[in-house]
């Protein structure tokens, strides 16, 4: 059966030089961004590009993410990268009642975790709930630390290392149950595996576009549910939440009625342009059908580092895998140096391994191509599986 996405394929220059097998990490560039980075408004319209697209830019951008996980419009702030918008979230919670617990596991992405561990300074009582080992997540064990004092619990919806795919619907009725939050960071997710944010009911969802969106850095999102968004006042702020930014009053901030109000100063007009061209093709090509297709390459991923020996460090249930796969060969770090090398762009990780991340536009003979380099080095170097 023919691959219907692989029409998108002469969108992304990159494709025709290398095996581009990294789309965990930076999606390829779509060639619409050197377009989208012409700065004739600036140059002729000057200061007036404000007021004629880039002071609303931020939301506009927001609704498309917002629109591949069903979020509401208007409920997507746009900020710089996910630790800001973790810091945001942060920012609206007291921690020096009872109610003061934040809840997460081992397995989340380190630099989210840097920023819960510094809240202990505000008074947070910091629990990490260890895991067996680097690849599952031990769900139960999470749910049980999530009690009546636990005021947030922030988890990764697809473990970087692994791909495991959390089990989001269980975390959401407990933390709801016991009166907690629930911020989902989706950077793993978005563009690869398709979620819904008002069935998952969750609080708060974070996440980027530089990875499976194809959007580069600079741009990050904040989805806060919109009935709770009315009534949090984030004390990391600035002039664009205000309500009247352009009254310049003194004196404490009057929360802007909208998502802006999780904002703080000038949006990042270029990373917001940037970011537009892969959005939209992501929308149309549809993450169902890309899930459909990641789920069919990675299993073949599997199967060829199973024909060699290697060991796979990522779940062999589909329904409980994101788009990556964590193969640890022998040599695993030297091995991705020298794919990069070859041309053959993955990369590596602790207690991962070499991770392989097709994408829509990725052909499965760039699998076999990726594999068969790492076979080839291995043999180089006289080690055997």
């Amino acid at each position: 059966m023919p691959d219907e996405l692989l029409r998108y394929r002469t969108e992304f220059p990159i494709l025709s030089r290398t095996a581009y097998l990294i789309s965990n990490s930076l999606g390829a560039m779509p060639c619409g961004v050197e377009d989208s980075l012409h700065t004739e408004l600036w140059n002729t319209r000057g200061v007036r590009a404000w007021e004629e697209e880039w002071w609303m830019l931020a939301a506009q951008v927001g609704d498309e993410i917002g629109a591949l996980f069903n979020a509401p419009q208007g409920s997507v702030a746009c900020l710089q990268n996910v630790t800001t918008c973790q810091a945001t979230v942060a920012s609206c919670f007291d921690f020096s009642g009872r109610r003061n617990k934040v809840v997460y596991t081992d397995l989340n992405f380190p630099s989210v975790m840097y920023l819960w561990e510094a809240q202990r300074l505000r008074g947070a009582r910091v629990e990490m709930v260890r895991n067996d080992d680097s690849i599952n997540v031990n769900t139960e064990r999470l749910l049980a630390a999530i009690d009546e004092e636990t005021l947030i619990v922030p988890i990764s919806h697809v473990i970087f290392r692994s791909a495991f795919i959390q089990n989001v619907e269980a975390i959401v009725e407990k933390a709801h149950r016991v009166g907690a939050y629930v911020l989902l960071d989706s950077f793993q997710a978005t563009g690869t595996v398709p979620f819904d944010v008002q069935k998952l009911d969750v609080d708060f969802c974070t996440g980027g576009v530089l990875k499976w969106l194809c959007g580069g850095p600079g741009t990050a999102y904040l989805y806060v549910r919109p009935d709770l968004a009315k009534k949090l006042e984030p004390t990391f702020t600035g002039w664009n939440s205000h309500e009247n930014p352009f009254g310049f009053e003194i004196g404490a901030t009057r929360y802007a009625p909208t998502i802006y109000r999780f904002t703080q100063g000038a949006p990042n007009i270029p990373a917001l342009k940037v970011a537009q061209p892969g959005l939209k093709i992501i929308a149309e090509a549809g993450v169902e059908s890309i899930r459909e297709k990641s789920k069919r390459q990675t299993a073949l991923l599997i199967a060829m580092a199973d024909r060699h020996g290697w060991r796979v460090n990522t779940p062999r249930d589909p329904e409980r895998r994101g788009g990556t796969v964590s193969i640890d060969m022998p040599n695993a770090q030297q091995v991705c140096a020298e794919l990069l090398k070859r041309e053959v762009l993955v990369d590596y990780r602790p207690k991962a391994g070499v991770r392989f991340s097709p994408h829509f536009y990725n052909t499965d003979e760039e699998l076999t191509k990726g594999i068969a380099a790492a076979e080839e080095i291995l043999s180089e170097m006289k080690v055997g599986p």
